[in-house]
């Protein structure tokens, strides 16, 4: 079986879940159940593939034998040579799925998650764009069946928005999203450019796992707590009443500022959902720069100052630069296609895992 690990310790652990899923009471607690349930699929699949490759691994020892078997006549040896060939071409991609099944999950992986995406340089284009962004991870979600809710905008008078955060809640969002964090670069020719130059802006996306009140403990001192009148563009949207909502954070000097909805204790919530998803997310980062030994060549570092992207419009281009990934489809990716960047992403990550993890062993 070679370096391949044991998978004992896992036929064990689907044991004491299914008796977990076994007990009166068990779907009582929605999240939990939920988090056994989703580890019980991950075992049954890791023990599936874990079979495909032992079979792999027979029919090559098999093969093999017939091969060296002196004995055996030409047209048996022809069949075994094709089955050994064909066996050698998929025994890799076996073992790769057999391997990243035994990795733990990110902890926050089946987490719903918030997305920050703020203009950055580039003015009124870097604007443009993040609506862009945010039209484009409003598709994704609509193709995943997720759900989005806005927390916040503050909008831009040529269009698009300076800041806006907003809350997708659906199966395995953060997995899906976690490697969206970092600066993502636009080349294109703005529509009020006269003599079409091509202009280049950024736009700044921020992934939040979001937290329950369980995973981040606030004390009521921490915060400093102001209620204004929101602002807005005239006419009936304005609201007249103090219903818009900052907080303060003391001890890390967090500011959020929520205004999307009318009522004052609506906004203080989403508030404090922003807050505690910011800290959680502050916590695992410190975390994780506390254990990388080579933080620079992880896929998913979360750093937002990182520029992961280029979305080149006149050539149709999309390059992710932390996997030197190019894709001449860039009309389909804005337009919410974005499964085969992501999975390259997934896969990436996955590999760097898996070494990480042999080396263990």
């Amino acid at each position: 079986m070679g370096n391949i690990p044991s998978i004992q310790s896992f036929l064990e652990r689907r044991s004491t879940l299914e008796r977990q899923m076994e007990e009166e009471g068990f779907y009582g607690d929605g999240r939990t159940a939920a988090a056994v349930v989703r580890e019980h699929r991950q075992i049954g699949a890791l023990v599936d593939a874990y079979g495909a490759y032992v079979a792999l691994q027979k029919i090559m020892a098999e093969a093999e034998e017939i091969l060296g078997d002196p004995s055996m006549d030409a047209d048996l040896k022809e069949i075994a040579r094709g089955e050994l060939e064909e066996a050698k071409q998929r025994i890799d991609e076996a073992e790769f799925r057999m391997l990243g099944l035994m990795i733990p999950d990110d902890s926050s992986d089946s987490r719903n998650t918030i997305l920050e995406i703020r203009a950055g340089a580039g003015g009124d284009e870097a604007s443009i764009f993040a609506g862009d962004l945010y039209r484009m991870y409003l598709r994704f979600s609509e193709l995943k069946k997720w759900s989005v809710e806005t927390i916040s905008a503050h909008g831009s008078e040529c269009g698009g928005f300076k800041e806006i955060i907003f809350l997708i809640t659906g199966e395995d969002v953060y997995r899906e999203l976690k490697f969206e964090c970092g600066v993502h670069r636009v080349q294109r020719i703005p529509t009020t450019e006269a003599n079409g130059r091509i202009h280049t802006s950024t736009v700044t996306v921020a992934v939040l796992p979001e937290a329950e009140e369980v995973d981040v403990q606030i004390s009521p001192e921490e915060l400093e707590v102001s209620v204004c009148r929101a602002s807005g563009p005239g006419g009936q949207g304005v609201n007249t009443t103090d219903s818009a909502v900052q907080i303060l954070h003391r001890p890390t000097g967090m500011i959020i500022y929520c205004a999307d909805e009318r009522s004052q204790q609506k906004n203080r919530v989403k508030a404090m959902k922003v807050l505690r998803s910011r800290l959680l997310e502050q916590r695992q980062r410190e975390e994780r720069e506390k254990y990388a030994s080579n933080r620079k060549n992880q896929v998913g570092s979360g750093d937002r100052s990182e520029r992961i992207r280029t979305y080149n419009f006149p050539q149709n281009r999309l390059t992710d630069h932390r996997i030197g990934l190019t894709l001449y489809s860039l009309t389909e990716i804005m337009e919410g296609e974005l499964g085969e960047v992501i999975g390259a992403l997934q896969k990436a990550d996955q590999r760097q895992r898996i070494q990480s993890f042999q080396c263990r062993q």
